[in-house]
């Protein structure tokens, strides 16, 4: 008997004769329509998404003021570009990011396409306001994939044959309590490192020639490493001392997914410039740099920006996305989902010695899987049969970390609680079905 083809294996096949090999392929589910937490898939599934298009879609799939706003705005007009053509949208949504993301006693915005393109010119700004070149980034840290921030970005599978890359640039331990700490309390692990990052202006790199350090306060593609609080605090302070920007790369921890607008609100630590895309506009291309306004206003006329500079589309998609949060209270909805995901975290982690540990930040949660107990022994196999297993099982799921031995959880926010507890069913029984085939 012929083996039947499905429309989602002849869609790859499409795929694979017509798109660069390099086009990462993190999970092989595909989409007909999406609404809210659930896709379906070519062949008419019903797939529940954990993924969120890596953290795009805290409002869900499709909201209906979001989608409406898009139509409205496409029958006006789709494109000047803001450099030729001021239009309201791009002026309304830095209003709101202004209101809604103070960056001290008065702020201002930009607008970009892409998180990758928020963190150029976030740097950009930096070294026009400070005069100077260099910028200190973390260890495991992703803030994209073109050349400054590949540079800026740790894993070395992202960078392969890539380079030269950006000069200046040094790296440092990101504070990853779980994988570093060596039988020390919190707090002592945190004056430790607090000493390590003092170090390195003696034997890194001179702090008089630094514009910027950037960090993820809760790593994404990192694997969900959220920065201790002391740290943070301790990192403010630094650079304060040496006249050093803080950029705060918030482009997969904004817009809700922490409980907050950006985890530095969370925090209550206040960074001079922050980058953001993603959930912004629920799908559509846009990102933003948000800053103090003095610092914003360094750059110079036609040194930061590009052709697509906020679209009109992605402008009135963004605002009907913010106002959308507002008016469901998603920022407390993060924080319920986050609380419930944790809860069978919790249990996992007690029925299986093979997670070593368990995190989050309101809904930015994450299991590590290693072997012995061990932070250094990674089990990026256990980790991967969970994540195909999952997908077997009707649960887009995507991994984190260097290794890719931590499965994160991008779920969007709008999904429903008994969605949620389905997915975190499956989720259990896969990691229990691996663990058993090895025996």
């Amino acid at each position: 008997m012929l083996k039947t083809i499905t429309k989602s294996q002849t869609l790859f096949e499409r795929r694979k004769n017509a798109v660069a090999n390099g086009v990462g392929v993190f999970n092989t589910a595909t989409v007909k329509q999406a609404k809210g937490a659930i896709i379906i898939d070519e062949d008419g599934n019903e797939l529940i998404d954990f993924a969120g298009g890596i953290g795009v879609v805290n409002a869900g799939h499709c909201p209906e003021p979001v989608v409406q706003a898009i139509k409205d705005q496409a029958d006006k007009y789709l494109h000047t570009s803001f450099n030729v053509v001021t239009y309201e949208p791009y002026i309304k949504l830095c209003e709101e990011l202004c209101e809604i993301l103070p960056h001290g006693d008065k702020t201002k915005a930009m607008l970009i396409s892409t998180g990758a393109e928020a963190v150029e010119n976030a740097i950009k700004i930096a070294r026009q306001a400070t005069k100077r070149q260099g910028v200190v980034c973390f260890t495991d840290a992703y803030h994209g994939r073109t050349m400054m921030a590949m540079t800026l970005t740790s894993k070395i599978d992202y960078k392969i044959d890539c380079g030269p890359f950006s000069p200046e640039v040094y790296r440092i331990p990101f504070p990853n309590f779980y994988r570093y700490a060596k039988g020390e309390t919190l707090d002592e692990f945190v004056e430790s490192s607090l000493k390590n990052l003092h170090a390195s202006a003696k034997n890194l790199f001179d702090p008089k020639s630094i514009a910027a350090v950037i960090i993820e306060p809760v790593q994404g593609e990192g694997g969900f490493n959220a920065v201790p609080i002391k740290y943070f605090e301790g990192l403010r302070k630094f650079c304060d001392d040496h006249g050093i920007l803080l950029i705060a790369d918030e482009i997969q921890s904004g817009f809700a997914r922490t409980g907050n607008w950006a985890s530095w609100q969370q925090y209550k630590v206040q960074p001079d410039l922050s980058t953001y895309a993603k959930s912004l506009g629920s799908g559509l291309p846009i990102a933003a740099v948000v800053g103090k306004a003095e610092i914003m206003d360094s750059a110079a006329g036609g040194t930061i920006g590009g052709t697509y500079i906020g679209s009109p589309l992605a402008c009135v998609a963004a605002l009907a996305t913010i106002q959308y949060m507002k008016d469901i209270n998603l920022n407390d909805r993060a924080i319920e989902v986050g609380n419930m995901i944790m809860a069978r975290f919790e249990k996992i982690k007690e029925r299986f010695k093979e997670v070593g540990d368990i995190r989050g930040l309101g809904a930015m949660n994450a299991i590590e899987f290693v072997k012995n107990g061990d932070p250094n022994q990674p089990d990026s196999e256990l980790c991967n049969a969970v994540v195909k297993g999952c997908a077997e099982n009707g649960l887009i799921i995507i991994s984190a970390g260097t290794y890719k031995n931590i499965i994160r959880i991008l779920s969007p926010l709008v999904i429903e609680d008994d969605v949620l507890n389905k997915g975190l069913d499956i989720i259990e029984n896969q990691i229990q079905k691996v663990i058993q085939n090895r025996i």
